[in-house]
């Protein structure tokens, strides 16, 4: 039986928000339409000064969508987009959807090992790309399915005087320059310019329904192995207007987003690319969090909700504090991807005078599920209660028929109409994270309050946390252990403070060999993204095993804790 089915969390909620959500029955597409049509002339996205109108941002979505559709681009097609964060990203989102195609985001600072993997997977006829990533994706092997590739330029969307300023032969010039654009090598490139020079979509085509796929999202999931989780455009809109509906304050087509997590990342797109859009929200764009940009930006464009991770907080309240730039305009702020330490909720709320609080979820609810109620009935420390139209039980991680009583720890399984429809071309990963009548299981270990209160004890999945993003420890496993010199090794986090975790590993050397750790750390770092390299290497005689062989990380963590080197 579900001790929890009564949901006594919902006398928490903050006064407005609804106990359950209506059935989504529009699509993305239908959802930004809905948009433009309301606020049409209002700025829906800002970079670096560059404004672009709802009306605008329309006519980009759907001239690109006509472009798409001229290079083949049909209905459940996927269309992957390696992008920063830039105004050409949303178009580019958005012009796949309108063709009824499956947009797969993919992380700009990947390697070309790491994306290769992604696009064997999920099998990409066209992708959309940031000029810096066009050769590693164009060196492709051929007998993946990509056939075309399109180029973009994201200062191009700069205002005439910052591209002006860009190429003055200066040397802080030429340093953002080389951040933000390169040229490829391919003597022919098709560019997002040409893709989009052409008419708009003039005649009546066939919509997405909710039903539909609309996005592959890769994760590390539940067991660490990276998969594409399948979202509909009814997971989608509904946890936009869960979140919506969760901030009852929110002034439709009056509110500021900061777009400072990355829009590929589940948290960024659903905050940024649909709950954004959906109140007709201006959007500021950020290709890269640095702090310095976002407080001159708010001189200009004061942000009124800002969603981040927590050492984000903590680098604006103390360079605020010391630039003397204001924050008072964000009344309002959600945290996740991380552990939320209650000192930086301290430190924000002074600085700020809004509120800060804590959300939780995972890719494979789109990803809002659990979160602390906007006003006095938050509960720092915990990640809050569940949204609305979302139901939870706690179960024995060993047997998830069996349900926990009320207060005994076990695993946390959801469900809710953001819940994910499966992993992408794995149906027996899909079998043992969805159970019957659509539970999720999570992989999380909880306690929950009588009224309601989840707190996250302890994780199953051995997932690293570091910077907002998940870290697959096999993944980091297998790359040290191809190093000729590396015999085994074990990837674990250790957490910080702050509440995210550093990718640590301990590795045994190969008989005969002495492994230099600061050189293999540049070793990884030639197949890995930054976040990913181990920030520390111990070198051990053997790793600790249990009797059967399995390495055990928790041993493993305790003497990289321990070990000052």
């Amino acid at each position: 039986m579900n001790v929890y089915e009564n949901k006594p969390w919902l006398s928490s909620y903050a006064p407005g928000v609804p106990d359950e959500i209506d059935e989504p029955t529009e699509s993305l597409i239908d959802m930004l339409d809905a948009s433009v049509k309301k606020y049409g002339r209002r700025t829906a996205l800002e970079f670096f000064g560059a404004e672009t109108s709802y009306d605008e941002l329309a006519e980009q979505v759907a001239r690109a969508a006509e472009g798409l559709r001229r290079l083949g681009v049909t209905k459940g097609d996927r269309v992957a987009i390696v992008l920063p964060n830039c105004p050409q990203h949303v178009a580019a989102f958005y012009a796949v959807l309108r063709l009824g195609a499956i947009v797969i985001e993919h992380n700009p600072l990947y390697t070309a090992r790491e994306l290769r993997h992604q696009f064997e997977d999920h099998g990409a006829t066209v992708a959309i790309v940031w000029d810096k990533t066009h050769d590693a994706v164009s060196a492709f092997p051929n007998d993946l399915p990509l056939k075309k590739i399109i180029s973009v330029d994201m200062t191009t969307a700069l205002p005439l005087g910052k591209r002006v300023a860009l190429r003055l032969p200066i040397k802080k010039a030429r340093e953002t320059r080389a951040s933000m654009t390169a040229t490829p090598a391919a003597r022919r490139v098709f560019t997002w310019e040409k893709l989009i020079d052409g008419p708009r979509i003039l005649r009546k085509r066939p919509r997405p329904s909710v039903d539909d796929v609309a996005v592959l999202q890769y994760t590390s999931g539940t067991t660490g192995t990276p998969k594409g989780a399948i979202l509909t455009h009814g997971n989608l809109r509904a946890n936009a207007a869960q979140g919506q509906a969760w901030v009852p304050g929110l002034k439709l087509g009056k509110e500021t987003f900061y777009g400072v997590l990355p829009l590929f990342h589940a948290y960024g797109l659903t905050l940024c690319l649909t709950v954004a859009m959906s109140i007709g929200a201006k959007l500021v764009l950020f290709p890269k969090f640095d702090v310095t940009m976002v407080l001159d930006a708010a001189k200009k464009s004061p942000p009124t909700f800002l969603p981040a991770v927590p050492p984000i907080y903590d680098a604006l309240t103390r360079v605020s504090k010391r630039r003397r730039a204001g924050l008072s305009h964000i009344r309002f702020a959600i945290s996740g991807a991380m552990s939320l330490p209650v000192a930086t909720v301290e430190r924000w709320e002074e600085a700020s005078g809004g509120l800060l609080v804590e959300g939780y979820g995972m890719t494979e609810t789109s990803p809002l599920a659990v979160g602390n109620p906007m006003g006095p009935s938050r509960r720092p420390g915990t990640v809050g209660v569940p949204f609305p139209s979302t139901e939870i039980r706690v179960v024995d991680p060993e047997n998830p028929e069996v349900d926990r009583h009320e207060g005994e720890a076990g695993e946390l399984l959801l469900r809710g109409p953001q819940v994910f429809q499966g992993y992408w071309n794995r149906p027996d990963e899909t079998a043992a994270t969805l159970l019957a009548d659509g539970w999720l299981r999570t992989g999380d270990i909880v306690t929950v309050s009588p009224d309601g209160y989840v707190s996250v004890i302890d994780r199953i999945k051995e997932l690293i946390i570091t910077g907002g993003f998940n870290v697959s420890p096999s993944e980091v496993e297998e790359v040290l252990t191809s190093h000729p010199d590396v015999d085994a090794a074990a990837v674990v986090g250790i957490r910080r403070a702050s509440g995210t975790e550093d990718v640590s590993a301990a590795v045994v050397a190969r008989e005969g060999a002495t492994l230099d750790t600061e050189a293999l750390r540049e070793f990884a770092r030639t197949k890995l993204t930054a976040y990913k390299v181990p920030k520390k290497i111990v070198v051990l005689d053997e790793l600790p095993r249990s009797l059967v062989g399995k390495v055990e990380r928790r041993k493993v963590r305790d003497i990289l804790v321990a070990r000052k080197d």
